[in-house]
């Protein structure tokens, strides 16, 4: 018997151990997909020239998605097959990025822009006069476009395919949605009630590896270009340091729907429902069946001839139950607080990682490619860190409700520090002539165009709409080899070089010589030093903010009541990633968009995607708006507490008078059995006389 009894058990804990492997898998894969879209962002932008707004919008799809579903999944989802939802969930999450990867092979080449035609400067070695050469092309530019035309060029050029990928990570969003509530919901419910921050941070630290090579995919696929394999490298004449550079965006897509499509078929194979971890036989499967409400529905194969009839009456009831549910749900104040204030640091964190390569790009003068690989290879690898951390604390010093809101509480005041000491650390605005510094030399900010024209370029009839820059050995970018008024050029492709330009004597500081090449100038050497200094502060931060995760989250499953945790884990995540999810990216990058200083221009003309920031309105925005809210959530954090407090107060003290009503009703049963004894034994002495 014993033997017997035993195997039950090895199977429900290998059972649950696979759950618990698919799940970190899946939630490594669903990462991976997220934080690539992240690293993607600046390459989808200047792909599809599109502002920082739409690729907001772009970005708000997935949450979206969360939103079509999210309500009834997590209830309704409750009810039934868990593991089997979330292996669908997968494969939809597979079919979006599939999807996000299509408009790559719908659309012709990439045409980056340029001031000169291709043919000139690709093919021709001989020398071309950057200066005289743009004479019909501003006269072309005056002239009234043809709206025909336009919207021709535009359907050729695929401009509108951004929808695709629109469209792919809402799909994403919506299979990503039974993945937190059912999964975690189903993990607290067979699991012991001691080991799930341990198997919570397992998984939090095993989805924080997708982020990571996420980040590295990203960082080494933007140093790749867009259209390998389909054009000849050598006549590219951008370098991936370039604004105007794309680089293979649509390949991490490819790999991450097969990620997903892999992580799908465990949980194809997983049982309903599972026995409580480390109970015996006989009270697991009553608990089966009896203690868990949410699990009704849970019934072997064999009872499959009244299934139908209790499965359509049960459905009725749940939806009969939902609204009561809800109100008991928000009537919870603490669970009210919780999401408050969830929202408000969510807001924070998805406006600042959406656009912190960005951040790092305009600020320090990084590269799309390093910035990504930066965040991979520190910022994520130091998270992970902190949620091991904040999970060891938890059951090294067993904290209760109190215990975790502290140390979340904590994470959130250090995190706050180490992000406002970041805005002390800043470089300059890159040198542009005509834009950041005058062709003088002297320092000015002009969102005005015409400012771009100086009398040493007047004659040449330069376009003031195409960004085309060249580094001069002054230290100086112009916008273009015209607008720095060069005569000649020689060599070909990246090595091509321009001389004799006549805006380059006019400068301030001595020039060695009068010459450029492609591309723009580097930073100076002291913004090394402080990217240094903002990289630390960055990964510090990172940490200290992670190690009050897994706490934050025990802090909300301890606070609701048993039978509604799948329930307030879904509304919590509809709330948060609708609120919290959608608007940042598109009011962040609206208000980034505001700081532009030079447009790019389409392939059909019209205004594309930002070539050129003013940094320090770009910092003041970005890091402002992140401080703001977190601030905010710091106070919401305060009253959290407080009213934790309180509770765990009441909770005692109604203990205690519980305690004492046993021990009085013990003391009065006693009295009573010494009464009834004493009235025995006197019957028993007058029968006796």
């Amino acid at each position: 018997m014993s033997v017997e009894s035993k195997k039950p058990r090895e199977t429900c804990c290998s059972k649950l151990k696979l759950f618990l492997f698919s799940l970190a898998f899946m939630y490594f894969s669903k990462a991976f997909g997220g934080a690539y879209m992240k690293s993607s962002i600046t390459q989808i932008e200047r792909r599809f020239d599109i502002p920082s707004s739409l690729i907001g919008v772009i970005d708000g799809s997935f949450e979206m998605g969360n939103l079509l579903v999210i309500a009834f999944v997590s209830y309704f989802g409750a009810k039934l097959h868990r593991p089997r939802l979330i292996g669908i969930g997968c494969l939809i999450m597979a079919t979006g990025s599939f999807i996000i990867a299509l408009p790559h092979l719908l659309q012709g080449p990439y045409k980056y822009e340029t001031s000169m035609s291709h043919n000139t400067q690709v093919n021709s070695t001989e020398n071309i006069l950057p200066c005289l050469s743009n004479h019909s092309l501003t006269e072309k530019e005056d002239d009234i476009p043809d709206v025909a035309a336009v919207k021709a060029c535009e359907k050729a050029a695929g401009s509108s395919m951004w929808i695709y990928v629109f469209l792919g990570n809402m799909l994403r969003g919506i299979g990503e949605t039974p993945s937190m509530p059912l999964g975690i919901s189903y993990l607290d419910d067979f699991s012991r009630q001691e080991n799930t921050p341990f198997y919570l941070a397992c998984i939090y630290t095993t989805g924080m590896l997708g982020p990571m090579i996420g980040f590295m995919l990203g960082s080494y696929l933007a140093k790749t270009y867009v259209d390998i394999g389909f054009v000849d490298l050598e006549s590219i004449t951008i370098t991936y340091k370039d604004s105007r550079w794309v680089g293979a965006w649509w390949l991490g897509f490819i790999v991450n729907g097969a990620l997903l499509l892999l992580s799908s078929i465990p949980f194809f194979f997983l049982p309903k429902s599972l026995p409580k971890q480390g109970e015996e036989d006989g009270s697991d499967k009553s608990t089966e069946l009896s203690s868990l409400p949410e699990q009704v529905n849970f019934l072997p194969d064999e009872n499959q001839d009244g299934e139908d009839k209790q499965s359509s009456v049960t459905f009725k009831e749940m939806v009969k139950d939902f609204i009561p549910s809800l109100r008991r749900l928000f009537r919870n104040s603490i669970y009210s607080m919780i999401i408050l204030t969830n929202l408000v640091a969510v807001n924070g964190f998805v406006g600042m990682i959406t656009f912190k390569p960005k951040f790092m790009e305009q600020i320090y003068g990084q590269a799309a490619s390093r910035a990504n690989f930066l965040i991979g290879i520190m910022n994520l690898p130091a998270v992970a860190l902190g949620f091991i951390t904040g999970g060891f604390v938890l059951k090294r010093f067993k904290l209760g409700v109190v215990g975790a809101a502290r140390v979340s509480i904590s994470a959130s005041l250090g995190a706050f520090c180490m992000l406002s000491l970041q805005g002390f650390f800043h470089c300059d605005n890159a040198e542009v002539a005509g834009l950041t510094v005058a062709y003088q030399g002297y320092q000015q900010v002009s969102y005005d165009p015409s400012t771009l024209l100086a009398p040493c370029n007047t004659g040449c009839s330069c376009s003031l709409k195409h960004w085309d820059p060249v580094c001069a050995y002054n230290g100086i970018t112009y916008a273009s080899p015209c607008l720095a008024g060069c005569q000649t050029s020689t060599g070909t492709g990246k090595a091509m070089v321009f001389h004799n330009c006549s805006c380059i004597d006019t400068s301030m500081i001595a020039a060695a010589n009068m010459s450029a090449v492609l591309g723009q100038c580097p930073r100076r050497t002291d913004c090394d030093s402080k990217f240094k200094i903002y990289m630390a502060l960055s990964v510090l931060g990172a940490f200290i903010s992670a190690c009050g995760g897994t706490p934050g989250y025990i802090v909300l499953l301890r606070s609701i009541q048993p039978d509604l945790k799948s329930l307030s884990l879904g509304m919590q995540t509809l709330i948060v990633r609708t609120l919290g999810g959608i608007p940042p990216p598109i009011y962040f990058g609206a208000l980034i968009d505001q700081t532009c200083l030079k447009w790019g221009t389409k392939q059909c003309g019209g205004r594309g995607a930002c070539r050129l920031y003013d940094s320090n309105a770009f910092r003041l925005t970005f890091l402002g708006l992140t401080i703001g809210l977190c601030i905010v959530a710091n106070m919401l954090w305060g009253v959290l507490y407080m009213k934790i407090v309180k509770r765990q107060k009441k909770l005692a003290l109604r203990d205690q008078t519980k305690e004492k009503g046993v021990e009085g009703n013990r003391l009065s049963n006693g009295h009573a059995n010494i009464s009834i004894v004493k009235n025995k034994e006197d019957t028993n002495n007058e029968s006796i006389i």
